[in-house]
């Protein structure tokens, strides 16, 4: 049984499809069962950016893309340039309305600040949620369904490692924390 309300996946071997996990991670997936428990054994192995990754392809779209936003606005500072700032804006504006206008410039911010940030990523995360992955007035490339997840495992690995290049462990443990809290119907603030 798991409490992990927002996974639609009945298994972890559902979200393995479409994922690359490291060769150390084979050993603590338990791809019959639900998802949780094989996200707690990597995380446990300290294989969490394994975590992350199953994490991201089993949260729907906004909660998916709103951690990205949570993890970015942690390691968001002062120091952070303008065209990231507005990038984590309109990441977070999509989440709380994800229309067409609101993924265009999510999809704008993502190519101006070249898929290199935390910020940059969660933006493009929503970009690729709906729409067209082509220009307007091109013909139609709908996103596959498991993108979006990508660029969040992104966003929040490269957040983890920002926030301590040296030993990302405690940044990897709150993060996961956040998005477990998601999973499970939370709002992701968590201590």
């Amino acid at each position: 049984m798991t409490d992990l309300v927002k996974v639609q996946a009945a298994t972890a071997a559902e979200l393995l499809v479409n994922i690359d996990l490291s060769d150390e991670a084979s050993a603590h997936i338990v791809a019959d069962t639900a998802p949780e428990i094989s996200i707690v054994r990597l995380m446990d192995a300290g294989l969490y950016a394994d975590a992350v990754k199953l994490l991201s392809h089993g949260l729907p779209k906004r909660e998916a893309v709103w951690w990205a936003c949570l993890c970015t606005r942690d390691v968001h500072n002062p120091q952070t340039d303008e065209n990231n700032s507005k990038a984590l804006h309109a990441a977070e504006s999509w989440v709380k309305n994800p229309t067409e206008e609101r993924r265009q410039i999510c999809k704008r911010m993502g190519q101006l600040t070249k898929h290199q940030t935390p910020a940059s990523w969660a933006a493009t995360a929503a970009s690729w949620c709906h729409g067209s992955l082509s220009e307007p007035g091109e013909p139609v490339i709908e996103p596959p369904q498991h993108l979006y997840a990508h660029a969040v495992s992104g966003s929040v690995t490269l957040a983890a490692v920002l926030s301590d290049p040296v030993d990302p462990t405690s940044a990897f443990k709150k993060y996961l924390a956040q998005g477990l809290d998601l999973a499970r119907g939370g709002n992701g603030k968590v201590e």
